[in-house]
């Protein structure tokens, strides 16, 4: 019984050097048993062969009608509609109160547009902004839920705010002080004050201020001017009554986003003389 155990050691040796020395096609097909078993043995391979067995999900290809709406969209400018993918389920959860509230009608003609530039800009005024970025700038965040873009980032910015009152405040420290005729009051003590040239514009600003210059009533007559309002695109809370629902802040920011974006695309200095020569003049500055 000893001897058992090595008996059958010798005859699974001579096993195998009796299948390594079949000819070619028993070979391999030993190897591709020991690698099969090897294979099999392993965890990691036989995740391995699954994954790599899984049928790969097909592309499905766009059939030549979706074609032809996505090359039609592109070829629509941006401004004139709303992306597929920020259009949401088709209905809306908030409760009108009143129907008639939820009409409102926005210019989507772009000669009413060029005209309204040109009359704010002068002469060809149209053509110192691109077409995308001067729907931009008389977009209000109300309309479309602000999925076309608005031009509150080039009102505030764009520094188009900030350039008017800069603007004025120039205008206001080139002007003659008020009651600069009056005669001097008289020192009890004979006293006489320091004078200076820089210093003569010092109380200009304590008589007088920026926002006296460029009131929000003030450029929201000038935007009703030159057609503005017209052709700004919006969603008023209160259709009947326009007044209440903001108009003049919607047109003082559509006239900084202007000014903002004319800053962007031509530089400061543009933007400055535009300012002076635009703006301020007509509101009597």
């Amino acid at each position: 019984m000893a001897l058992n155990p090595s008996r059958s050691a010798f005859a699974s040796t001579c096993t195998g050097l009796r299948r390594c020395s079949a000819p070619a096609h028993s070979v391999a097909h030993c190897r591709q048993l020991s690698s099969s078993a090897a294979r099999n043995n392993d965890p990691f391979s036989v995740l391995t062969e699954t994954v790599e067995r899984q049928p790969q999900p097909v592309k499905r290809q766009p059939q030549p009608v979706e074609r032809q709406a996505e090359f039609q969209q592109h070829e629509r400018p941006r401004w004139s509609y709303t992306p597929e993918r920020m259009k949401g389920p088709g209905f809306s959860l908030n409760i009108v109160k009143d129907p008639r509230r939820t009409i409102w009608r926005n210019n989507d003609d772009p000669a009413k547009v060029d005209a309204m530039y040109n009359r704010l800009l002068g002469t060809n005024g149209e053509k110192m902004l691109p077409d995308e970025i001067k729907w931009l700038a008389i977009t209000h965040k109300s309309f479309d839920q602000g999925r076309r873009g608005f031009n509150t980032r080039l009102a505030y910015f764009g520094f188009g705010r900030l350039i008017v009152s800069l603007e004025a405040t120039r205008n206001i420290m080139v002007m003659p002080a008020l009651g600069a005729q009056d005669s001097p009051i008289q020192d009890p003590f004979n006293r006489e004050p320091f004078q200076h040239p820089a210093l003569a514009n010092a109380d200009k600003l304590s008589s007088r201020q920026p926002q006296d210059m460029v009131q929000k009533d003030k450029m929201a007559k000038l935007a009703i001017d030159v057609g503005l309002a017209e052709v700004i695109r919006w969603k008023p809370r209160m259709p009947e009554n326009l007044d209440q629902s903001g108009i003049t802040v919607v047109l003082n920011t559509a006239v900084f986003a202007i000014i903002g974006a004319i800053s962007l695309q031509h530089g400061a200095e543009t933007a400055h003389r535009v300012v002076r020569e635009r703006i301020l003049r007509r509101v009597g500055a």
